[in-house]
């Protein structure tokens, strides 16, 4: 493959949707106002575009990533103006939902990459997993209509409820809430401090809850 080869087969592609992914770990925003995204995200970008900090876990749109652990708020960033922004996150993979303005969606505070600021968000924390697991244990609660990216560690599954995982496994859910079980039978187990013997259960069989072959807060 020559320079002009490569360069064709990696350029930025052209879509009428405000967001889509260039390839399976890199998301292309076309910013037209106001983007809320994970700081430190951005890897490049072109127009006029400027990012402001958003550096408080708790209240309003300066709220975001709360880390139990620590008691500290990982910030976020509000970009704003005209032009292309490309977002990645540690090599996950990207997946872009767009919801409608009846939908909503639970997602790790660990795996929200971006959202336009049409969706309504709140920060919420599972206090019986907070202490259980490094980092805290925050979910962010989107309401549509408007787009959100996601980034999960691998392909994830989408399985329909009744249903039990791994809290650290565990990427966001959907018309369904959790409660958080003990599961005694892996109290002997090696490993028994890593939050395996939690789970999380979903009973409401309308909705759906994602996971990823990867545990994120061992």
């Amino acid at each position: 493959m020559n320079l002009d080869q490569f360069t064709a087969a990696n350029a930025p592609t052209d879509s009428a949707d405000p967001f889509q992914r260039e390839n399976s770990y890199t998301l292309d925003v076309d910013v037209d106002g106001t983007v809320m995204a994970k700081a430190g995200s951005m890897i490049a970008y072109t127009g006029d575009v400027s990012f402001t900090g958003k550096a408080s876990a708790e209240g309003g749109i300066t709220g975001f990533l709360k880390q139990a652990a620590t008691g500290e708020g990982t910030p976020i960033m509000a970009v704003e103006g005209a032009g292309h922004v490309y977002f990645a996150d540690g090599g996950k993979k990207v997946q872009v939902l767009e919801l409608d303005a009846d939908e909503s969606i639970t997602v790790n505070g660990e795996d929200v990459l971006a959202f336009e600021e049409s969706l309504s968000y709140e920060i919420s924390t599972i206090d019986s997993l907070a202490g259980s697991f490094a980092g805290g244990f925050s979910n962010v609660y989107l309401q549509g209509p408007g787009y959100v990216a996601v980034t999960t560690h691998g392909d994830p599954i989408v399985l329909e409820p009744p249903v039990a995982t791994d809290p650290s496994a565990t990427v966001a859910w959907s018309g369904t809430s959790p409660s958080v079980e003990v599961n005694r039978s892996l109290s002997d187990m090696v490993g028994q401090e890593s939050g395996e013997r939690y789970q999380m259960r979903f009973d409401d069989s309308d909705g759906i809850v994602v996971v990823q072959p990867y545990e994120e807060h061992v």
